[in-house]
């Protein structure tokens, strides 16, 4: 199993429209760097939710229920290629008791190398398993 990271704006998709929905079709990101990610994602896999901008924290749990396809809302290649972008489908899995602060993850030494915190522009990103299960830990 692996664990993730994916970043919302929670104003635009937060953890309520996600619980709302019961699942969500991972679509959008034009990075790849994030969408090579994506495609490494694997069903089971668990992710957390991080609302970011304004008041960054980690929500909750999520997981992997449908591993990549094709984008659906990506534009057409001009050419007739297929294109570059896929998404991935997942399910909250719980919330947190407590949100998991940007600012209580930067203080934690055992997180000083987290991806979110060395790579902070990126949507979609790895966590090794000590981070994902210290981060749990806190959020409940």
């Amino acid at each position: 199993m692996n664990y993730w990271l994916v970043k919302s704006e929670p104003e635009t998709y937060g953890w309520h429209h996600f619980i709302e929905q019961g699942r969500a079709t991972w679509d959008g990101v034009r990075n790849y760097q994030a969408r090579n990610n994506l495609q490494a994602m694997r069903q089971g896999d668990q992710v957390l939710f991080y609302h970011s901008v304004n008041n960054p924290q980690v929500v909750g749990l999520a997981s992997v229920v449908c591993e990549s396809y094709p984008d659906p809302t990506a534009q057409p290649d001009p050419t007739g290629k297929p294109t570059p972008w896929c998404v991935v489908e997942l399910e909250p899995a719980m919330a947190f008791e407590k949100p998991v602060t940007l600012a209580q993850i930067k203080a934690e030494p055992m997180l000083a190398n987290v991806a979110l915190i060395k790579q902070s522009r990126l949507s979609v990103m790895p966590i090794k398993p000590d981070e994902f299960d210290l981060i749990v830990k806190m959020g409940n």
